[in-house]
């Protein structure tokens, strides 16, 4: 049959040969018998060397790619050999397969590709298989990756978290954001210093201490462990957080306001005005910005509070940390004065992390939370595309799968 001597050109393996292939139309599968070339010693599963043959099993099902929109199984019985190095009666070693899987190994990796492109569900759907097989696929090709790639490269990592599941429940990610090598290094269960801990016992502490920047948030057990194993590195805040601290007390000083004027019997000015402050300026609709106009005639501790913001804007544009630290300086000055105590409270947030606001300047401004926002955004769309995940294991391994970069099984050839 055609399909037989194409497998047989084209996904050949030493000592085996595609015999025969049968139709059959009630199940709308193709299977393919396999036999063992005459002469051909069985492969120990223990040791890897081979041996005499011992007895033969039962015939074995694996499932490989479909052809056409049919079904494809691989027929083979299974040896046993009797090993003369140590290992006694093992069940033979055979190249398309691992252990006890019924999926060949081409057939996982195909599936782990489309994977990539579609959800878990829709992919076993389209191939006709099980959730559960596309999650032994993906977590084979992921951990075949994951003890084959290198970390000796790894100079500058961003520490980030994400909520996932329900409730407030929460991983810890690590990620290289170096350029030309942008990948998920670690996936932790939960935010807590033990969790982050497992990262350095992974890496090692020679490993650790050729890091040169961490770009992290401001939670102190990350600062403190990252001082504690990354001797040598620069430790940078993440702006993202900055302004994300910056925005709360900002919202917090509008809806304490507002409060106070609706209690007072004020006209409502700060109703629908929460983005008109929060957001810069030239991102702002044409009717958040007639409202915004509006709104800074009025002398509001709202107003204020923008104005500060706003004008904390210049603090990124500076390229020197001396002037950098200098506007920073002045800048929390301005605001220990402005009586408004949320503002107050970042101001003196930021005057507690000075030096690692100052390592942005520092480092060049090379390292910016884009990269990393950009990372956390494609985990929540993979987690979002995740339909079943319902344990960390398979949430662990579809993020390494997308994000993770990871070296791959070697292939005959390429399906996609």
């Amino acid at each position: 049959m055609l399909l037989t001597r194409l497998l047989n050109a084209c996904h050949h393996f030493p000592g085996f040969v595609y015999e025969a292939a049968h139709l059959r139309q009630a199940s709308q599968t193709i299977e393919i018998e396999v036999r063992p070339r005459r002469g051909s010693r069985p492969c120990c599963s223990g040791c890897g060397r081979r041996g005499s043959g011992y007895d033969q099993l039962p015939v074995r099902r694996f499932e490989f790619i479909p052809v056409w929109g049919f079904a494809v199984v691989l027929l083979y019985a299974m040896r046993r050999v009797d090993c003369r190095h140590g290992c006694g009666v093992k069940v033979e070693q055979v190249p398309w397969g691992i252990g006890k899987h019924t999926l060949t190994k081409a057939y996982m990796q195909f599936l782990a590709q489309w994977a990539r492109r579609l959800s878990w569900q829709e992919t076993a759907r389209s191939f006709r298989t099980s959730w559960e097989k596309v999650y032994q696929a993906v977590e084979w090709v992921v951990e075949w990756g994951l003890e084959r790639r290198s970390l000796d490269s790894v100079r500058a990592i961003g520490v980030d978290e994400i909520q996932y599941g329900r409730g407030h429940q929460y991983l810890t990610l690590v990620y290289q954001i170096e350029a030309g090598m942008i990948r998920l290094l670690w996936v932790g269960k939960d935010r807590t210093l033990e969790s982050f801990q497992k990262f350095f016992t992974l890496i090692g502490s020679e490993l650790a201490r050729k890091i040169e920047f961490v770009c992290s948030d401001m939670w102190k057990p990350y600062l403190d462990l990252i001082a504690q194993h990354c001797t040598n590195a620069l430790n940078i805040l993440d702006r993202f957080h900055v302004v994300a601290k910056m925005n709360k007390a900002i919202d917090e000083v509008r809806a304490s306001e507002a409060k106070r004027m609706a209690y007072d019997g004020y006209a409502p000015l700060l109703k629908r005005t929460r983005w008109c402050l929060l957001k810069r300026r030239e991102n702002l609709t044409d009717t958040q910005r007639l409202r915004l106009r509006d709104l800074l005639r009025y002398n509001l501790k709202s107003v204020r509070a923008y104005l500060l913001k706003e004008d904390f804007q210049q603090f990124w544009e500076y390229d020197s940390p001396t002037w950098a630290g200098k506007f920073l300086d002045q800048w929390c000055t301005q605001v220990m004065r402005s009586r408004i105590e949320p503002m107050k409270k970042f101001a003196r947030t930021m005057r507690g992390h000075r030096e690692l606001l100052l390592n942005y300047f520092r480092a060049r401004k090379r390292f910016s939370s884009g990269v990393r926002e950009g990372l956390n955004n494609k985990a929540k769309v993979t987690m979002r595309k995740a339909y079943g995940f319902r344990t960390f294991r398979a949430t662990e391994v579809a993020l390494y799968h997308v994000l993770g970069r990871l070296p791959e099984p070697p292939l005959t050839h390429k399906f996609c």
